[in-house]
């Protein structure tokens, strides 16, 4: 081995500049490895059966993991080993063509970034040489230590584990003649939503078959062994096939060994070079095949058992992660680059067969690198009802995304317990639950376009995956579920944040609140996922709708159908409400943030502002009671409660499609000024904070949920909360005296 290369005739290509370790020579390089196979017009490899297919696929695996050494090995910093294990798959589909690949493992961000690279896709963000990856891994505006929606060609994030799936399930929704690889590690296996969500998936969409999932199957976790590290590969064939796969692809390192004593996972770079070549053979041909069933038709998986870390600094749990000592002038990461280390010669061939690949740079080719066309829905037809008459929001709302999915074929509307239940079965009328089972009674059948999988994680999972990938949805739940959902929300939605091109906003609907779930007791009472939302805002593309009636839950999901880059939560009820706003004056307050309710002069001025509408009941009857004795109140309803921050309290500015309208002071004071401020919710304080971080009242309390209870009747526990009218009048009159004196 050599820091520099050895003939002084042979070309240095610049990208090669930080690349530390250079091979002498490389077998059959000269024979195999002579000319790239791909080129403009060889977008793929032109077969999977020649010497020099295979080879050139060995080399791009080699190419692939010594990058991700040499990066992670830069900043003593990162995950090398689990991607090490992927290498030799992942490098068969990229040469095959197939550049739409996700991932459920963050860890293997290394790896794809080093396809990226390869590929030239990290030129877009000023990444050219080899250095200059090494000098912007893990590093601020550089490559994240997990993937994210800012690098360019690359499709998704990639953050908590069993997530991965649901974006290659989302592509292969929207673009039916792609196929969407995800990679799998056998760590993350343990998840129950993986496997759940896929054979959910196949149910309802029996047709949808273009996604291929790539089992890295290498024995270990992050620091011990994997939960399915004893399965026998017979146990794990049946397993995918028991989760609605037709075919399992395996390709066990082991059976490859040119040792007798090779273990059960074994190390593919540790063969001798004949065992090397019918290895990556074999990688290639189950590649190509699986993937010709999947977009033939066919649910098809890719298994590959081979140790974790082959070809690395370390081999099983231990290459899972560097730490400090793991330098480049370490033993084991020296080592392990030497013995990865390619010739020039190498190097040009794979990063032309890359730079070709699938009819060139994921950067350009990739799905999501483009914006997707949508059916227009301009003058959605909106019902206003009168003020004063009692309508059930959900149900308005329900109408509304009906006509959304008419006219939009692939708009989903996913939902683990029911519309029906929410009061919206007018939404299941509409566009039908989609189920094998045909069954009017029921509003269901094959080619429905509600996605009903009892599993909060598979429903936010498809639902934000399709927002990410170009497409509409609609994500609608009890907020009492919804937190097994949310991680993903929030994945996807930071994505949004920092993604390079518009895609509309993310849109979920919470419904049965609390309040409505007395006799179900505390268990359907948690309404404690406002705060969630409510930290979630000043990330700076987040935004709570808190809608007040039936004719502001139209307006307010209208306003989130023309977002972009967004993550939009409505929270509103199913019982039949008052109309306290008329059309005009919702949407007004959508984009100021809040509006007066109910004004009534006295002596003094309590303010009472308010997410969410049921809760209003109680304090229009404290307002009434501080009225009788002379008291002026102000009913101020907080709609969007993102509007009503600082400017400096939000990172707006940092986000793409930034949004940068917050309430002025003068029209705060108008609202919010008062002798007194009660901040009122039915669920917790949090959505409220930029009320009281603004308000200059001497005077501020807050009424919000504490905890829920078995009750008959939503004022049972407005009672059992302390959050009655008779509390709330007291309150004020306590305040008002301290004020006073």
């Amino acid at each position: 081995m050599s820091a520099v290369p050895q003939s002084p005739t042979e070309a240095f290509p610049a990208f090669c500049e930080g690349i530390q370790y250079f091979a002498d020579s490389y077998p059959e390089i000269d024979r195999l490895g002579a000319a790239p196979l791909l080129g403009p017009d060889q977008p793929a490899l032109p077969g999977t059966d020649s010497d020099a297919a295979v080879y050139q696929t060995l080399l791009a695996a080699d190419a692939l993991r010594y990058l991700t050494l040499q990066i992670t090995g830069s900043k003593s910093s990162g995950h090398p080993g689990g991607f090490a294990s992927s290498a030799d798959a992942v490098a068969a589909l990229h040469l095959l063509g197939h550049r739409n690949m996700v991932t459920e493992v963050g860890h293997h961000a290394p790896g794809f970034y080093s396809a990226m690279f390869l590929d030239t896709s990290l030129e877009a963000m000023g990444i050219h040489t080899v250095s200059e990856m090494r000098a912007r891994f893990r590093e601020r505006h550089g490559l994240l230590g997990h993937l994210s929606g800012a690098i360019p060609g690359l499709l998704a994030p990639a953050g908590p584990l069993g997530q991965g799936q649901h974006f290659a399930m989302a592509g292969a929704y929207l673009h039916r003649d792609k196929l969407f690889p995800v990679t799998i590690g056998d760590g993350g296996l343990g998840e129950p939503y993986i496997m759940s969500a896929f054979q959910h998936f196949a149910t309802a969409y029996p047709d949808v078959t273009n996604y291929l999932p790539v089992l890295v199957w290498n024995g270990y976790s992050q620091e011990h062994h994997s939960m399915v590290s004893l399965w026998d590969n017979a146990r794990m064939t049946a397993y995918w096939r028991a989760h609605g796969f037709d075919e399992v692809h395996m390709v066990d390192a082991r059976n490859f060994a040119d040792t007798p004593d090779a273990p059960v996972y074994a190390d593919s770079t540790t063969f001798g070079f004949a065992a090397r070549m019918a290895f990556t053979s074999a990688i290639l041909k189950a590649a190509d095949a699986a993937a010709q069933s999947a977009l033939s038709g066919r649910r098809a998986c890719l298994i590959v058992k081979q140790l974790k870390g082959a070809g690395v600094h370390a081999t099983g749990a231990k290459s899972h992660n560097l730490y400090a000592h793991h330098t480049l002038d370490s033993d084991d990461v020296k080592s392990g680059l030497e013995r990865r280390a390619l010739p020039i010669a190498a190097w040009k061939v794979t990063r032309e067969n890359f730079r070709h690949a699938g009819g060139g740079p994921a950067a350009r080719v990739a799905v999501t690198e483009s914006t997707r066309e949508l059916p227009s829905l301009d003058g959605l037809p909106l019902t206003e009802f009168a003020v004063g008459e009692n309508h059930i929001p959900t149900t308005a709302f329900g109408h509304v995304v009906g006509e959304v999915g008419k006219r939009d074929p692939l708009f989903v509307v996913t939902n683990a317990d029911g519309n029906e239940a929410s009061g919206m079965a007018n939404i299941n009328k509409a566009l039908t639950i989609r189920h094998p089972t045909a069954d009017d009674l029921y509003f269901q059948g094959p080619s429905g376009q509600v996605y009903e999988p009892l599993n909060e994680d598979a429903c936010a999972g498809l639902a934000v995956g399709v927002a990410l990938f170009g497409g509409r949805s609609l994500w609608c739940s009890y907020e009492s579920f919804a937190i097994n959902g949310l991680p993903i929300w929030q994945t996807v939605t930071q994505a949004m944040a920092e993604l390079r091109r518009p895609t509309p906003a993310t849109v979920c609907l919470f419904t049965a609140g609390a309040l409505e779930q007395g006799r179900n007791g505390w268990t359907h009472q948690r309404p404690e996922i406002e705060s969630y939302f409510a930290a979630m805002m000043r990330n700076g593309n987040v935004y709570p709708l808190f809608p007040v009636d039936a004719n502001m839950i139209q307006a307010s999901y209208d306003w989130a159908l023309k977002q972009k880059n967004k993550g939009i939560v409505i929270t509103a009820s199913k019982s039949p409400l008052p109309i306290h706003a008329t059309m005009a004056q919702s949407y007004q307050a959508i984009d100021d943030g809040a509006m007066v309710l109910k004004e009534h002069k006295g002596s003094h001025t309590v303010v009472f502002a308010v997410t969410g509408d049921m809760v209003l009941q109680p304090v229009f009857a404290a307002a009434e009671k501080l009225a009788e004795a002379g008291i002026g109140s102000r009913v101020v309803a907080v709609v969007n409660p993102r509007r009503l921050y600082r400017p400096h309290d939000v990172l707006w500015d940092s986000v793409s499609e930034p949004d940068g309208r917050f309430m002025g002071d003068d029209t705060f004071k108008a609202l919010f000024h008062g002798d007194a401020l009660i901040a009122v919710s039915g669920g917790p304080s949090a959505p409220l904070e930029p009320v009281l971080l603004r308000s200059q009242a001497a005077q501020r309390d807050v009424f919000c949920w504490k905890r829920g209870e078995t009750t008959a009747s939503p004022q049972q526990l407005f009672d059992f909360n302390g959050m009655n009218a008779q509390a709330m009048h007291e309150r004020a009159l306590a305040m008002l005296a301290r004020a006073a004196g």
